[in-house]
């Protein structure tokens, strides 16, 4: 059998089993998008010490928000690209293709050389200053020399499926996550290069990663897609900009939100705080990665069959990737709870205290998977119907409101248990002790009586 009539087709019908293999390929794609800052982080942690690790993890929303381009024209492009493909128009969706691809090369360029100039400003601004605040700006200025490479990839992991291509894309994936595990080993845990190591080692593996299917694409090939000529269309542009503004929103506003909670962190417990953050970030974002997989691969075929006019199969996609997401859940809440202890002790084992503050705070974020999934599917899906304003208004009330202001209100209603109150308490006694040796003083009187202090 040729690999043409073996490979699933957009215009197929969907069983649950073809709806999972379909998928797969972008759910793994996603997992090892996020293997690039956890294993920095993994050799960093265990190899360089807490500040160089947390030095990682302050930084990094700054990279999430500038690479949000990425996101936004991929997932608002390739549902336009998908629907000329499913109206019969394979030129006019080339020529869409093309024009996303410069486009994010073009603006990554100018975004790295801004951001670049602003980055220790930025570090400072998000309060870093001594050796942490070098450390940022170390390991920022390698890894946004990679920007344009790590904008791309973002892009492709949503056209490789548009092209009926998920497994090449798999493919170029995990061959660029496999490049920064081995690259790191030898850098940071071999060679001992240290946070500068760990940043190199993602900059080989990002642009292996965005370069390879810009190649793959402008050479011939038995996709639906190709890159080649094209010209400015401002109208498409803006249509895929406003389509996928949705997903820049998730991007932009998850990375807020990080920053919120590493600016209370720095306050409250200094360095050690947020390195407990990161490493639950890091198994959010492993967990998270099968949501956001499926919505990326699922996008393209609710994208082509709508337009092609098929409402039957609509509905029935829908209701079966609701079916398939609620089961994954419930699973993967019990998964992360169970496997909890074992990813603390991979991350901070070496430290009794910081590895019972991110237990227990692993423990109470992982609940978040049991619903997480309706929303993430709920931003895709109206964004791969073209209407991104639906899609953006989920994602703007999901993270910008109710999360950002969960951030800034719930300690507040909580008092001396809150965040914010018990960050005020070390700041007024930094005269008469070192703050973060008060602050650890503070959580291990205050823990028996409020579970969101013991977490905090």
């Amino acid at each position: 059998m040729s690999e043409k009539k073996e490979r699933i087709q957009l215009g197929d019908h969907f069983e649950y089993g073809r709806i999972i293999r379909f998928v797969f390929p972008s759910i793994v794609m996603m997992v090892f998008t996020s293997i690039y800052t956890i294993v920095d982080g993994l050799f960093v942690s265990n190899f360089a010490g807490t500040v160089p690790f947390a030095a990682i993890n302050l930084i990094m929303p700054v990279f999430i928000i500038v690479g949000a381009l990425g996101f936004m024209l991929g997932a608002g492009g390739s549902a336009l690209v998908s629907q000329k493909l499913g109206e019969k128009k394979p030129e006019e969706a080339n020529r869409y293709f093309s024009l996303f691809v410069y486009t994010v090369m073009v603006g990554g360029v100018v975004m790295s050389a801004l951001g670049q100039l602003a980055l220790r400003q930025v570090s400072i601004w998000l309060g870093a200053s001594g050796e942490l605040l070098d450390n940022c700006v170390l390991y920022g200025r390698i890894m946004l020399c990679s920007m344009v490479f790590f904008m791309l990839q973002n892009l492709f992991q949503a056209f490789m499926v548009a092209a009926e291509k998920p497994r090449l894309g798999l493919v170029f994936t995990v061959s660029a996550g496999v490049i920064n595990m081995v690259l790191d080993a030898l850098f940071v845990g071999l060679l001992g290069w240290g946070l500068a190591g760990a940043a190199f080692a993602t900059l080989v593996a990002e642009t292996f990663g965005g370069l390879v299917p810009v190649i793959y694409f402008l050479r011939p090939n038995d996709s639906l897609l190709q890159l080649g000529r094209t010209r400015v269309m401002w109208p498409v542009l803006w249509k895929a900009t406003t389509n996928g503004s949705s997903e820049m929103m998730n991007s932009i506003a998850a990375s807020v939100v990080t920053i919120l909670y590493n600016k209370q962190l720095l306050r409250l417990a200094g360095s050690d705080g947020v390195a407990a953050y990161g490493v639950i970030m890091y198994v959010v974002f492993i967990f998270l990665g099968v949501f956001m997989g499926d919505a990326v691969g699922i996008a393209p075929v609710f994208s082509f069959h709508y337009g092609a006019g098929h409402k039957a199969e609509l509905r029935s996609l829908f209701r079966k990737t609701m079916v398939l997401l609620s089961c994954a859940g419930v699973l993967m809440t019990a998964v992360s709870w169970a496997l909890s202890g074992t990813l603390t002790d991979i991350f901070v084992g070496y430290d009794a205290d910081l590895r019972a503050m991110t237990l227990h705070g692993m423990r109470i974020f992982v609940t978040c998977f049991l619903l997480s999934w309706f929303v993430v599917f709920g931003s895709s899906f109206f964004t791969a119907l073209g209407n991104g304003l639906i899609s953006a208004t989920i994602s703007f009330l999901r993270t910008l409101v109710f999360e950002c202001g969960s951030v800034l209100l719930l300690p507040m209603i909580l008092g001396l248990n809150g965040v914010p109150n018990a960050g005020e308490v070390c700041v007024g006694h930094k005269k008469e002790a070192d703050a973060r040796d008060y602050a650890e003083t503070f959580i291990a009187e205050e823990k028996k009586k409020s579970l969101i202090t013991k977490y905090w």
